[in-house]
């Protein structure tokens, strides 16, 4: 029944649209750099007005906009950088996420409070930050999380 219906679809010529793809729920996070209240005000009414647009999140003290809707990430940032403020994508990740934070590299000063800088943004520091499989092996050998760990200790 399969090849059938492929067939007749071949031959159907009642409608002629292409069905387009619907974009996915997307959370779109920039880092953006905003000095006072009509900064914010002008970058969300500027991210506000795109189509897809559901939900618009401005964190002034970690300079960070989260744009939540059926959008582009390029297409977002490309609309930020129209205002005329400095940004990029969010280049941070969770503190914990990172197996070593303190790598050069990754740990950055500017960063906010319990992030650091993404390993896997820059190929230099991703051999640096991640633990090997010894290393782990080793590290959790004598871990109080693991339940087959060591009890001698």
């Amino acid at each position: 029944m399969g090849a059938l219906d492929h067939i007749s679809e071949l031959f159907d010529f009642s409608s002629h649209k292409k069905h387009k793809k619907r974009k996915q729920l997307q959370t779109v996070e920039i880092k953006v750099k905003m000095d006072c209240e009509g900064c914010e005000r002008k970058v969300k009414k500027a991210v506000d007005g795109m189509k897809g647009v559901t939900q618009v999140d401005v964190d002034p003290k970690q300079h960070k906009l989260t744009v939540i809707g059926y959008v582009e990430p390029k297409k977002v940032l490309k609309r930020v950088l129209r205002t005329g403020k400095k940004a990029e994508m969010w280049p941070y990740v969770p503190y914990d996420v990172v197996d070593h934070p303190y790598a050069p590299g990754v740990y950055d000063k500017k960063a906010p409070t319990g992030y650091v800088r993404n390993p896997m943004d820059d190929p230099r520091t991703t051999a640096l930050a991640r633990a090997s499989s010894t290393e782990v092996k080793y590290s959790t050998a004598f871990s109080d999380e693991n339940p087959n760990a060591c009890t001698v200790m």
